[in-house]
């Protein structure tokens, strides 16, 4: 199919899931997915594989504003005022899903795999699934915090822990590759720092990519007078920051998260914190859709049971740590009971730390891959609802007018 006429497709048919989706009162997300699900491959076929790898770049686009819009969100005195309950959060909400995975995988995966050693290849296996379970997916979360127009203190500990969420992934999967290695006798003359401080490396090189890309778009943005310019400039670094990660192969998220945080907390850059705002319902509609594109059926078919094993055990890790990392930072009542089922959303980051490990474990590599995906597509369909629940029930969702309706509304009064 010609790729114009799918992205037409995309925007229309993903409008008509969307609002499908809020007359059932689900997120719009939801609709998106599913009419993804509904027109890709593996489905009805009417968009094809190759087609939808042509759009890849659109992905691209769209995570990186996605993550420059949650850095933007990410207000420095906010920060330092829930400073202790965020750090703790992140780490035990992190640490607990990767030890309940971990635990779980190393005994029931030979039920799903079988043939092979526990040393060498179940606890090496459980390690890397385990640490790839990690990551939160932030594309969710900040869709879901915009469109139900969320404030208030979870609302700024669950943006704040999802920033973080994936460097903390990164970090623990960089330890946890480094011991699978080991236990797998894979290390081919590796030395054991290289493999830990390699991924650790990467995210620092992110950071400071979006940091100088940050101070040299606000002092080029001093010279712009008009909306419309200031929308091509923080749009074009927004782009230039994650196409440069891809280049030189290190996360464009941790990138595009700093370039907003540095924009978000630098003087007189107010005007590029807002310029996204009109094309946001646009690049959320384009990616989901093409997330359910991916849907792969032979693959949730094979790895299927192992993924909803890995799903279960991730929501509880989740929970049970976001709990005790709340009690230990002294977090609002409403954080600790409400966070965990906030923090569930898993996509890109996950893949991609599957993708690496399936390198260097190739006799399971392509369990690793397809667990992955097969996880990815369970926890699409079935986490933005309880990502949306669990704002309104911490009563930080506004009852007003949902956000596109808003302008309209405002402009009546006046």
């Amino acid at each position: 199919m010609d790729p114009i006429l799918a992205l037409g497709l995309i925007l229309v048919l993903g409008l008509i899931g969307g609002l499908v989706s809020r007359r059932l009162n689900l997120p719009t997300i939801t609709g998106y997915v599913v009419i993804g699900l509904a027109i890709g491959p593996t489905v009805t076929g009417l968009v094809d594989g190759q087609t939808v790898q042509s759009l890849g770049p659109i992905t691209g686009i769209s995570l990186g504003v996605i993550a420059f819009l949650i850095g933007t969100s990410l207000q420095i005195g906010t920060v330092r005022s829930l400073g202790r309950s965020i750090a703790s959060i992140t780490v035990f909400e992190a640490v607990a899903a990767f030890i309940a995975v971990a635990l779980v995988l190393v005994f029931v995966t030979q039920e799903f795999i079988p043939g092979f050693t526990l040393e060498r290849t179940y606890l090496p296996f459980a390690l890397v699934m385990a640490a790839a379970a990690c990551a939160t997916a932030p594309a969710a979360v900040l869709a879901i915090v915009r469109e139900s127009r969320a404030k208030g203190p979870m609302t700024s500990t669950l943006l704040a822990v999802v920033a973080l969420d994936d460097a903390v992934a990164v970090i623990l999967f960089s330890g946890a590759m480094a011991a699978a290695l080991a236990l797998a006798g894979s290390m081919n003359g590796v030395p054991l720092g290289m493999v830990i401080a390699g991924p650790v490396l990467h995210i620092v090189e992110a950071v400071a990519i979006g940091g100088v890309l940050a101070f040299a778009a606000s002092g080029l943005a001093r010279l712009i007078r008009t909306r419309e310019m200031l929308v091509v400039l923080v749009l074009g670094v927004v782009v230039l920051s994650y196409g440069i990660c891809n280049v030189l192969g290190v996360s464009g998220i941790m990138a595009n998260m700093a370039l907003g945080f540095v924009i978000g907390n630098l003087r007189n850059t107010g005007r590029m914190v807002t310029a996204l705002g009109d094309i946001e319902p646009v690049l959320y509609a384009m990616f989901f859709v093409l997330a359910g594109l991916h849907f792969d059926a032979e693959t949730f078919a094979a790895a299927g049971p192992l993924a909803a094993v890995i799903v279960v055990v991730r929501i509880a890790g989740k929970y049970v740590g976001t709990r005790l990392g709340a009690w230990v930072g002294h977090a609002e009542p409403q954080v600790g009971r409400y966070l965990g089922i906030a923090l569930l959303p898993e996509a890109g980051v996950s893949i991609g730390l599957a993708l690496i490990a399936a390198q260097r474990f190739p006799e399971v590599g392509a369990a690793m891959v397809s667990a992955t995906l097969a996880s990815v597509i369970i926890n699409e369909l079935i986490t933005p609802p309880l990502l949306r629940s669990a704002l309104v029930k911490a009563g930080e969702v506004r009852r007003e007018a949902p956000r596109d309706e808003a302008p309209a509304a405002e402009a009546q009064e006046k």
